[in-house]
């Protein structure tokens, strides 16, 4: 129970006697006179008022000459005659222009009621819909309460008797509405009110003694007794949402609120209650105390007698008074326009205009009453911003007074208002540290921090030495959950020296290069640092190899090989110690992981035949580096077993043919180590045979050269030359080998004589005997030669002769043909048939089937083509010679026209299909051949 005396009291409205306007154009109630106009008179309403109500834009009363008057915002008094004796009750709804009445036609006990359409004319006056007589029964009784439901369905009359009569049905027409007694009792009934719940509707009955609820919406109407007193007439209302539509009972000694269903809290107002009237979310309670008499501001200097009405504004869900004032004869408390208008016995209007909500919280703050002003902003909807200027003045009053703690606490109320920095320069002391974790810590949570303020909070913990605060903010459990900067977080603890829980940040949230750095340069936990890489996806573990592959290399050299081994060929990240089968096997090039093995050599070897042996297709960059570091291996190795197990390895790579592409390469790393068998192969592999030849003859290897060239020299028939050569300079005696190139010079026909004398007369050690069988059996071959050219030189004669003396005959005498068979057929020749000079002859139809042209035998045609082909391109030949001589003398420049004609081919040989494969013929024996060709071919003609 909140006693009424711990209620602070202010003034949130402002007092003003209403007036009448000036002229015509009225000011709204409480307005001020304008400056320079004369001032209004104050406002007085009709004597004799006996009720009063108010809605629809207007104050509604009823006096007792039965007149219902209207007093409209424009301050203009209007009324009409509704009873012929006097108005008792009015009842106005807010949502509908509809007024109910209740009042007296006659004299006695007949109240009738009235239900009046405002918006609808009759002669002037609005229109009646409806009449009926109030009294339940046949027994007369006297009204004492009214309340209609604003859905027009339902309306309720109380008496002075204890009933209740419930008007269920349109209640502006007569044969849509049906009343009926709802409640019978023996105190008079002093209030009622409807509340609706959804589709329920409930109705509150209140008497002198107890306090009811009815629920109307149903054809049963359960009664539920609520509490066993009850209040005065006038002393009840209904409230607003605020405060959950709860019915208002003032009693005497408290005022209660009450549920359909139970009763709720209470308040200790003390005082004989005459009114209560809710009015935007505060209780109005007007009440006469005969003990105490208002000695402040709120009263007037001669408001000490015990008649005075105190009238008191309350905040229930603040607690406290909003308003208290005396006055005189009050008849009733109306709400409209947004102000309270307070009407007395004399006439006069008051009117309680509520301050705005700014002016109020200005009071409040002038008071240091920041708790309340929140709360009052709370109710008074105001926005957040206005609720953290006022969250920022509390804290920066309690900050003020020393209050640290409550400072902070209402700091974390700005948060997403209020700069942060504002409040965290406040608390940068270290005796504060605790305030400024706790700032930053909501701060945080609410997703608004940055990295500086991630930063400054985990400092705040590592200067604590919090370690299970540390913990609690780190340890998330999502990544939807994390409210700070993670990479801020690790940087700042890794920093302060917390390695653990860096390390955890930073593999929960996947910040590889974090955790690797931690690891490698400040723990120094290598093993778990290459057991992390083997855990992450392939194109993660690539890059922090290529990193930091050399400092794991340099401390753990097999472990590391060995993930690069995997890296390199069939890579599946590790779960827990096992390997991920289900997911796809990636390929690292292992060409570009070769630097990290720079001071690692066995390494670097193991690798590298893994390579080669596990994945034949390795870049080229693998077998290169293989091979130089197998013959560095053999270079240095002073054991012969082993440097000749080397050397068959070495040899075994170059022969591998991974080398084809890169000849000049394993050429030069050969040459750098002086593998003299590496570089004879590639010599041999690149067709090199001058090289192969160079090499022996620089180390004087007489057998090797002669071997060369019997190897070679079909390929490169200038080897036994060179041979010659070498010998020829050589002062030892060499008769052997050069006695076996002179054979082999003379076998082939590769050098003239005279040149073979001119190069075997540099040494002064080579005697005529060294080349005397040469000599004898070129010289041999010469007479040979001779001779066979004496005897083709007769046969030519003696055939010249004889195709002479038959071009003769043919020209002389005539040509006996004596073919009985054809020539193409070798059939029996028959007539029709044709005859060639040739000695051919053919059946017609043979001729034409497989002739060419008319005047050519079928048979000699070939032949005769060829020789034709001959001397065209003897004659074409000839005419190339004089243009060429002729350009030759005449040039300036003889090189460019040779170089010219050797362009376009005129140098070529002509190759003949009558041509040795592969003897040289002298250019007599090609003549001779030539002529006696066309003398052959000629015969056929």
């Amino acid at each position: 129970m909140a006693a009424y005396l711990q209620w602070r009291r202010f003034v949130f409205f402002d007092k003003e006697l209403v007036k009448e306007p000036l002229g015509n154009d009225g000011a709204a109630p409480g307005a001020a006179p304008a400056p320079g106009l004369p001032a209004s008179k104050l406002l007085c309403l009709p004597p004799g008022i006996t009720v009063c109500d108010s809605g629809r834009g207007s104050l509604v009363f009823g006096d007792m000459e039965g007149q219902i008057w209207f007093l409209l915002r424009s301050l203009q008094l209007t009324g009409f005659q509704a009873y012929k004796l006097r108005v008792t009750h009015l009842y106005q709804l807010k949502q509908h222009n509809i007024l109910a009445s209740v009042g007296e036609d006659e004299e006695g006990i007949n109240p009738l009621v009235k239900i009046w359409n405002l918006e609808k004319r009759d002669g002037g006056n609005p229109l009646c819909t409806r009449i009926f007589s109030a009294i339940p029964g046949t027994e007369p009784t006297v009204v004492s309460c009214l309340t209609v439901h604003e859905n027009l369905n339902f309306m309720a009359i109380g008496f002075t008797d204890g009933s209740v009569t419930l008007n269920k049905g349109d209640i502006t027409r007569d044969r849509h509405s049906k009343s009926q007694i709802l409640h019978k009792g023996n105190y008079p009934v002093t209030g009622l009110a409807f509340r609706q719940a959804g589709k329920t509707t409930h109705l509150f009955v209140v008497t002198t003694e107890n306090v009811q609820s009815y629920i109307v919406s149903g054809k049963e109407y359960p009664r539920v007794e609520l509490d066993t007193h009850g209040c005065g007439l006038r002393c009840s209302a209904l409230s607003d949402p605020s405060q959950d539509l709860q019915f208002i009972v003032a009693g005497d000694e408290c005022v209660y609120l009450y549920q359909p269903d139970e009763r709720g809290p209470c308040f200790a107002f003390e005082g004989h209650k005459l009114i209560a009237h809710w009015f935007r979310g505060y209780l109005v309670i007007v009440s006469r105390d005969r003990k105490v008499s208002p000695k402040s501001d709120f009263t007037s200097r001669d408001s000490q007698s015990s008649d005075k009405q105190i009238l008191n504004i309350y905040d229930l869900c603040n607690k406290f008074i909003a308003y208290s004032a005396v006055f005189e004869d009050v008849v009733d408390v109306l709400a409209e326009w947004g102000s309270l208008y307070v009407l007395t016995r004399d006439g006069r209007v008051h009117a309680l205009q509520e301050k705005d909500t700014q002016t109020k919280l200005e009071m409040l703050f002038k008071k240091n009453l920041f708790e309340m002003a929140i709360n009052l902003a709370k109710s008074q909807h105001l926005d957040s911003d206005g609720l953290a200027q006022i969250f920022m003045q509390y804290g920066d009053h309690l900050y003020s007074k020393g209050n640290h703690d409550g400072a902070v606490q209402q700091y974390i109320r700005t948060i997403g208002k209020l700069e942060p920095s504002y409040v965290i320069r406040k608390f940068l002391d270290a005796q504060r540290i605790h305030n400024l974790t706790a700032y930053l810590q909501t701060l945080h949570r609410q997703s608004l921090a940055n990295a500086d303020h991630t930063t400054l909070l985990l400092n705040c913990y590592t200067k604590l030495k919090d370690s299970s605060k540390l913990e609690e903010f780190i340890k998330t459990k999502s990544e939807s959950e994390v409210h700070f900067d993670v990479e801020t977080a690790i940087k700042v603890l890794r920093q302060a020296g917390y390695y653990s829980h860096a390390l955890y940040l930073a593999e929960n949230h996947a910040h590889h290069e974090w955790y690797l750095k931690i690891q490698l340069e400040d723990i120094k936990n290598y093993q778990e640092a290459l057991r992390y890489i083997g855990k992450l996806p392939f194109e993660q573990a690539e890059s922090n190899m290529k990193r930091y592959g050399k400092t794991l290399m340099h401390h753990i050299p097999e472990q590391t090989t060995q993930l690069l081994k995997g890296l390199c060929t069939d890579y599946r990240p590790s779960l827990e110690g096992r390997g991920d089968r289900e997911a796809p096997s990636c390929q690292a090039n292992s060409e570009e992981f070769i630097p990290i093995f720079a001071n690692n050599p066995r390494e670097l070897k193991a690798f590298l035949e893994h390579m080669s042996e596990v994945q034949p297709d390795s870049p080229q960059g693998i077998y290169d580096t293989l091979l130089e570091l197998r013959l560095q291996n053999w270079a240095h190795e002073k054991e012969p077993q082993a440097k000749e197990k080397l050397h068959a390895e070495a040899i075994s790579l170059l022969k591998s043919g991974r080398f084809c592409d890169v000849f000049d390469k394993a050429l030069v790393l050969c040459q750098m180590h002086d593998f003299q068998d590496g570089v004879l192969y590639l010599y041999e592999q690149g067709k090199l045979f001058q090289q192969i030849m160079h090499y022996h003859m620089q180390h004087e290897q007489y057998r090797q050269v002669i071997t060369v060239c019997e190897r070679h020299g079909e390929q490169d028939p200038s080897l036994w030359e060179q041979a010659l050569s070498y010998f020829a300079r050589k002062e030892e005696d060499c008769k052997e080998y050069v006695a076996a190139v002179l054979k082999h010079i003379e076998s082939k026909n590769l050098m003239p004589p005279l040149l073979v004398v001119q190069t075997l007369a540099h040494n002064s050690t080579a005697t005529l005997s060294v080349i005397r069988d040469y000599l004898v059996q070129k010289l041999q071959k010469q007479s040979q030669q001779i001779a066979q050219d004496e005897l083709r030189v007769r046969r030519y004669r003696e055939e010249t002769s004889r195709i002479r003396q038959e071009i003769q005959e043919l020209k002389a005498s005539p040509k006996i043909f004596q073919k009985t068979k054809c020539s193409i057929c070798n059939s029996a020749l028959e007539l029709p048939s044709v005859h060639f000079l040739c000695g051919h002859s053919f059946h017609q139809h043979c001729f034409e089937s497989y002739s060419e042209s008319d005047a050519d035998c079928p048979t000699c045609l070939p032949e005769n083509r060829k020789v034709m082909d001959m001397i065209r391109a003897q004659e074409q030949k000839r005419d190339l010679h004089d243009q060429f001589q002729h350009q030759l003398k005449c040039s300036n420049d003889s090189f460019s026209v040779i170089a010219d004609y050797f362009g376009r081919g005129a140098f070529n040989k002509l190759t003949l299909l009558t041509d040795p494969p592969t003897a040289r013929l002298t250019p007599n024996l090609e003549a001779g051949l030539q002529r006696d060709l066309l003398m052959h071919s000629r015969r056929g003609t």
